[in-house]
């Protein structure tokens, strides 16, 4: 018998019950537990996680605005598939959003923000499992969008993200990728501590660059 992929509700948290099964399902398309082109069965998904079939289709509906899900006429909703110019168009907006943020959090870091960044970035470097791995870039990002003190900047950036994170996942598992990542982390916080706006800003560019193409590199050979 085929085992469930995703697991029961606790129903002690203290979420709503709705946005824990969209999280619980967003987590299983981005690691790859539903695959692209997978129809997603209210039903089915709903014994999976012990709940009812309402919170389901409201967590599908949310997947889909978030571009993690498809609905086609007549046949019901499918997990979106990721085309190559899908993922260059979202690191192409991304690079240019994330040298922004690094800019400007150069400018306006404070002191306890620098230090956080340091500890964020250890964080990263002593994790193994590499979902805990994606979560710590995650909030390392996160440090220097909120340096960037540029709320309108945060909110599409962090949009943004939710669609990256399909692909963190792949690029981070790359033999090699990690240590290179957390080198580029390094670099970009050692500019963003001098206050070298340029810099900050060109190296942040680079590390989605890189991570674009090491992802496609993947996807590739994945292919192949």
């Amino acid at each position: 018998m085929e085992q469930p992929r995703l697991v029961p509700i606790k129903l002690d948290n203290y979420k709503p019950l709705r946005e824990m099964v969209f999280e619980s399902l967003r987590e299983a398309i981005i690691l790859g537990k539903l695959r692209p082109g997978e129809r997603l069965m209210e039903i089915q998904l709903a014994e999976e996680m012990g709940v009812s079939r309402t919170p389901v289709r409201e967590a599908i509906r949310k997947l889909e605005l978030e571009g993690f899900v498809v609905m086609v006429p007549r046949k019901g909703a499918y997990v979106a598939g990721v085309s190559i110019k899908d993922i260059a168009d979202v690191f192409e907006v991304r690079a240019a959003l994330e040298g922004l943020a690094a800019g400007l959090a150069a400018e306006r870091i404070t002191e306890e923000e620098m230090d956080q960044l340091e500890k964020a970035v250890i964080k990263i470097s002593g994790e193994e499992d590499i979902l805990t791995v994606v979560k710590a870039d995650s909030a390392f990002h996160d440090l220097i969008y909120r340096a960037s003190r540029n709320h309108r900047l945060i909110q599409i950036i962090t949009h943004l993200q939710e669609q990256i994170n399909r692909f963190r996942l792949t690029s981070l598992s790359v033999p090699g990728r990690l240590k290179i990542a957390v080198d580029e982390h390094k670099k970009m916080i050692e500019a963003i501590c001098d206050r070298d706006v340029d810099l900050a800003h060109r190296l942040a560019s680079e590390h989605m660059e890189n991570a674009e193409q090491n992802l496609l590199n993947a996807i590739r050979e994945e292919e192949a």
